[in-house]
């Protein structure tokens, strides 16, 4: 089984993210960042923000409860993570309590050195309880195809 492409334009079902105090900063130290923005909750609300700022990244962390109907079936030791990018309306800060949903865009596919691979886009929107959107995450995730074997059997 592989990828669905009859999925593309759709998205998961609604997810619920609670951004706290402690992800924001177990996120930082897993990067190393000692921006206090991200660890001082003083020091961010003299910055003029309601509290911790998450780092610029964090929403990678923003997962649907269960795998998107479109990459299920997928053999996971052939998925890679390709490019991110991220657009900000605001920071996201602690206390957000966001509803995300991953959206399927689209595949390209490519042939490599190692085979055929599949681009697959998607993007990640999170809004705010005002139906504001805060952060659009676009994700592009590689596959690659199965080696085929050319040895005679």
């Amino acid at each position: 089984m592989g990828l669905d492409l009859s999925l593309v334009g759709s998205a998961t079902e609604p997810f619920v993210v609670e951004v706290t105090k402690a992800d924001i900063r177990r996120f930082a130290e897993a990067l190393g960042d000692t921006n206090p923005l991200y660890h001082d909750e003083e020091f961010a609300r003299r910055q003029g923000y309601a509290g911790l700022v998450a780092p610029p990244t964090f929403s990678v962390s923003f997962r649907p409860p269960v795998r998107q109907s479109w990459m299920r079936g997928l053999d996971d030791g052939r998925i890679l993570a390709g490019e991110q990018s991220f657009k900000f309306e605001r920071p996201v800060i602690a206390g957000d309590v966001l509803t995300c949903r991953l959206h399927f865009l689209g595949v390209e596919e490519k042939e490599g050195k190692s085979g055929r691979m599949q681009f697959i886009n998607q993007e990640m929107r999170a809004l705010d309880p005002q139906r504001k959107l805060v952060v659009t995450n676009v994700r592009m995730t590689i596959y690659r195809a199965a080696r085929v074997s050319t040895e005679a059997k």
